[in-house]
């Protein structure tokens, strides 16, 4: 046990382990569910069946939104019960590996307003751009480069050097 490591705490699994059960869970996913794995989907849902509810006519009209409720809630769709899985997974795993906490960070270990601000402008462009793209980077990264998609090996490339180009001008690095 290094010094870092408290005492009853599970170190994290290797790399190379942890990348061999995901791609394991992954390919499960293609023969349980004849879907990959995707993230960003569950929050549209959520947006949808949330609109269904505060404005059906205009949720129903909606361009964008409608043919996501035209086969009734779209609460049931298998994306909105992996991510309840994946929540109830990572809970599991905190718990066996004496992880799980509930605190409040300040702004010693958050950051300051603008890191926070930055942090939700990043969250919120990336939120964006996945819909725009039509799938986030476990949809299109994961999912697409297991069934060999050209489009996915793009899409991470980009992702990659557009993540070093905003971090060197957000932080210098």
């Amino acid at each position: 046990m290094n010094a870092t490591t408290k005492p009853g705490v599970k170190p994290f699994w290797p790399p190379l382990a942890a990348g061999v059960v995901l791609g394991l869970v992954l390919l499960l996913t293609f023969l349980l569910s004849g879907h990959g794995l995707g993230a960003s989907g569950a929050a549209n849902d959520l947006v949808a069946g949330i609109g269904l509810q505060v404005a059906p006519d205009a949720t129903k009209a909606h361009g964008y939104l409608g043919p996501q409720v035209a086969d009734g809630n779209p609460l049931g769709s298998w994306m909105s019960w992996e991510i309840v899985g994946v929540a109830i997974g990572a809970l599991f795993a905190a718990f066996t590996a004496g992880r799980f906490r509930i605190q409040l960070d300040g702004e010693r270990s958050v950051g300051s307003a603008s890191r926070v601000v930055k942090a939700l402008a990043g969250g919120f462009l990336a939120g964006f751009g996945a819909r725009i793209a039509g799938g986030c980077t476990s949809g299109i990264g994961l999912s697409g480069a297991a069934a060999l998609g050209v489009s996915a090996f793009v899409f991470l490339a980009l992702f990659f050097v557009t993540g070093m180009i905003v971090s060197r001008l957000v932080r210098g690095v």
